[in-house]
């Protein structure tokens, strides 16, 4: 444990050798101006400051193993006043060994006794609750690092969870429309089931990807939609308006296609005509604004604003995990058209390869 506190404190223990050798330098210094004997000047000051050393780093390290829960800043006291006590007598038994038979120093130590005490206990007593205080202030950021990595977990997992429901979501309703599509038109059912297989295995390739850039979300869009069109056929017709240079701006994968089956289901269920879904996209300053807009006929529909179903649920969900914000998504009812818009911050730091 020592040799490990060595390794991560350097700068402290250098400190305190340093001046354990100041405080030897000095009262060799003083005994000698004081006409001691070096001899008992040199031994005076190492077995005094190297005892109150060894105080010292023992108090430390009584900290590392031990704290006291209750009554702490009193009980932290009492500790470092029995290790004064303990410091001081072992200092008055060591020198009275080596120079009992020097009457005039001996009485000089007796002497000396309260004063070294009260120095002694003031600097064990502050580096014990220096110790104190560092140590729990180490303890609480390991214990906030902890709980912001439990929160980041299951932040994580939440966004995971949210993620793959949405594959059997949208897969069900793939193959029922394949199911209906095998005994009348088999060869779009073929089609199909071929799109369907390139649109899962790019789910697949971005299964650990919290980003990716917006270019490749529409391609990937463009695979769903390509799907609907087999099954609805001329009904769904699209139109996507991207300006060029928003196209590496960065979105969460699988963001825009549930806001396309929520525009397909609300624009196309309830209705024989053909629709257009038109899905736009720009930016505000870091901001990165799509919209999707379908057709909408209020005399077919009941709960227009209660038709986000667990598609637009989800997106909210998860920008506000990404985000902290309930801002990000709005929908909005303009004479007949339902849009639907997300907004996505752009994070400097994201990094879409590694995430």
């Amino acid at each position: 444990m020592a040799t490990h506190l060595l390794k991560e404190q350097p700068y402290r223990w250098t400190f305190i050798i340093g001046f354990v050798v100041f405080l030897n330098l000095h009262r060799i210094i003083l005994f000698n101006w004081l006409h001691l004997r070096i001899t008992i000047a040199v031994t005076e000051s190492l077995v005094h400051n190297v005892l109150l050393f060894l105080a010292v780093a023992a108090i430390t390290q009584m900290q590392a193993y031990y704290r006291p829960v209750n009554r702490r800043y009193v009980n932290v006291a009492i500790l470092t006043t029995v290790v004064s006590l303990i410091w001081l007598a072992a200092v008055y038994c060591l020198l009275k060994a080596f120079f009992g038979d020097e009457a005039v120093y001996a009485q000089w130590l007796s002497d000396t006794l309260p004063i070294r005490f009260a120095l002694g206990w003031m600097l064990i007593t502050g580096t014990g609750f220096i110790s104190f205080f560092m140590y729990e202030m180490e303890e609480t950021r390991q214990a906030l690092a902890r709980k912001e990595a439990a929160e980041k977990l299951s932040k994580e997992a939440e966004l995971y969870k949210l993620r793959q429901q949405l594959q059997p979501h949208f897969l069900f309703n793939s193959l029922n429309s394949i199911n209906a599509l095998v005994s009348i038109r088999p060869e779009e059912a073929r089609q199909m089931i071929q799109k369907l297989s390139d649109f899962l295995r790019g789910t697949l390739k971005k299964e650990d990807q919290l980003w990716i850039p917006l270019k490749e979300e529409l391609v990937y869009l463009e695979l769903y939609l390509d799907i609907e069109k087999v099954r609805f056929r001329h009904r769904l017709t699209t139109t996507v308006n991207i300006a060029e240079d928003i196209s590496n701006m960065q979105i969460p994968p699988m963001l825009l296609q549930p806001i396309v089956e929520n525009a397909i289901k609300f624009g196309l269920y309830d209705t024989t005509e053909a629709i257009n879904i038109a899905i736009e996209a720009w930016r505000e300053n870091d901001v990165l604004i799509v919209s999707v807009s379908n057709p909408f006929d209020p005399s077919l529909q009941q709960q227009p604003y209660q038709g986000t179903g667990f598609g637009l649920n989800s997106i909210n969900r998860r920008l506000y995990l990404l985000f902290a914000r309930q801002d990000l998504l709005e929908t909005k009812i303009n004479d007949h058209t339902f849009t639907t818009i997300i907004k996505v911050p752009q994070l400097h730091d994201k990094n879409s390869s590694d995430r």
